[in-house]
């Protein structure tokens, strides 16, 4: 009888702490179970439910952009980057210009399809729009839609072949 007072009595003494979980706070991305901590920075209690955090390990690229030097300079590329060769460099740059110029006419040729069928913002009927004058209306709506896209895209190339290195022969 007194052992089972005695196993009672600690049941009931060690059950709260068991059951007991510390309150879990979401601040953002992060999590803490500092009350104060996140009282201070507004963060919100988790309910109704488990909470398992596992730390991340941050790679090598984070720890090198932490460490850039002041002013917001940085590094060009990690130091575990491998290293390339001048030549090899101008010949990637020479491609990378080749495929991009290439890109630029494909896409100026589709933006004067475009543009002509578009016809300033009356294309030509097609027996589709005559019997449904909503469709004809939102081809045009479309048309316009591309024609600006297509301009968009053209202007994208061109800033990303004005940022390669000057073609050297």
């Amino acid at each position: 009888m007194k052992n089972t007072l005695i196993s009672l009595l600690i049941i009931v003494v060690a059950a709260p702490a068991a059951w007991a979980q510390d309150r879990i706070y979401r601040c953002g991305n992060e999590y803490t179970n500092n009350a104060a901590q996140a009282k201070e920075r507004g963060c919100k209690l988790v309910e109704g439910g488990n909470v398992t955090v596992v730390q991340g390990v941050r790679p090598a690229g984070a720890v090198a952009q932490q460490s850039a030097p002041p002013g917001g300079a940085s590094p060009a590329s990690p130091p575990s980057a491998p290293r390339v060769s001048s030549n090899d460099q101008k010949a990637r740059d020479s491609d990378a210009r080749a495929i991009l110029e290439s890109e630029l006419r494909k896409a100026e040729s589709r933006h004067a399809e475009l543009v002509k069928e578009y016809n300033n913002g009356a294309p030509e009927r097609n027996a589709l729009d005559l019997r449904n004058p909503q469709r004809y209306i939102e081809r045009t709506a479309e048309l316009k839609a591309s024609v600006a896209r297509s301009e968009s895209d053209i202007a994208g190339i061109k800033r990303e072949i004005a940022r390669l290195p000057a073609a050297s022969n």
